[in-house]
């Protein structure tokens, strides 16, 4: 961990919906005047789309080895690195993944699915923000968790997790439904080793629960709104966090456990802006310049 050059990390599986909770800090950012660098998790899988199918076409019994939730199909090593760097110096080494829906870079002459090059990260900067899979993660050689200040967690209901992730490699990624959902069971056992324990280390979890019936996720449906849903928000120490005033703020919050608020979920970007608000200036505030 680092004062002076602080780390936020958030986690969460693929369609848990990072993304939409990356946006409500990146708002943060803008409005606190915070220059940011921004890492993407998915910069640091270990090969090309098309070199990973060339791989699993000549060892198919590889499959289940190699998903992206899997240490051996990332470079965990160069994202430790990373945030051990910046912890202690600001900076350090990164690179994107070009992804369908990254229509700029597209333009720009990348492929979906491949990297560009490896570049530093920008100068002056008063945070990294991780966005991605294993921010959290430790394992018997890595201890990425240990690098972070504030590691918030994404993790909705498992069946809304799925249908998320179905609708969105679906409809903006070009894939069949049968293809998620194979990529889903494949991934299971490294989900339950990798992703599920960085859970039990972060400092807050925000965990969406639908009120409508999503029994059956693969099947094709709707993904429930922000109004039939209920956020349940985890704080690993409880002793800093201010419930009377969250609770006076936030309409029909109520506290479930100690350690524990329920919020509407169409009032979650209230509550996360009254929440990572004053930590991330807290942070800020505890910088050590030179």
């Amino acid at each position: 961990m680092s004062r002076e050059y602080p780390i936020i990390a958030l986690t969460g599986s693929s369609g848990a919906g990072t993304t939409t909770v990356k946006r409500t800090f990146e708002r943060m950012f803008a409005r606190e005047a915070v220059h940011a660098a921004f890492v993407d998790g998915d910069a640091f899988h270990r090969y090309t789309r098309q070199e990973l199918a060339q791989i699993l076409f000549d060892e198919p019994d590889r499959k289940d080895e190699l998903s992206h939730f899997a240490v051996e199909a990332n470079l965990l090593d160069r994202l430790e690195a990373l945030f051990r760097e910046y912890g202690q110096h600001g900076n350090g080494s990164y690179r994107h993944y070009i992804h369908a829906e990254d229509k700029q870079m597209i333009e720009a002459g990348y492929q979906v699915g491949t990297f560009t090059e490896w570049q530093s990260l920008p100068c002056g900067t008063d945070l990294l923000f991780y966005e991605g899979l294993h921010g959290g993660l430790v394992t018997a050689e890595l201890d990425i968790a240990r690098h972070v200040d504030l590691l918030v967690g994404i993790a909705p209901t498992m069946n809304l997790e799925w249908i998320q992730k179905i609708d969105r490699d679906m409809r903006h990624r070009g894939y069949a439904q049968e293809a998620v959902i194979d990529t889903i069971l494949g991934r299971m056992d490294d989900y339950v080793r990798y992703i599920q324990p960085q859970f039990s280390r972060t400092h807050i979890n925000f965990q969406r629960v639908p009120t409508v019936d999503t029994s059956n996720p693969f099947e094709v449906q709707d993904i429930p709104t922000d109004a039939e849903s209920f956020v349940v928000i985890r704080f690993r120490d409880p002793a800093t966090v201010d419930f009377p005033y969250l609770l006076a703020m936030i309409q029909d919050a109520f506290m479930s456990r100690p350690h524990t608020l329920v919020v509407p979920g169409s009032r979650l970007s209230l509550a996360m802006e009254l929440i990572l608000g004053p930590l991330v200036r807290h942070l800020l505030a505890q910088r050590r310049f030179r």
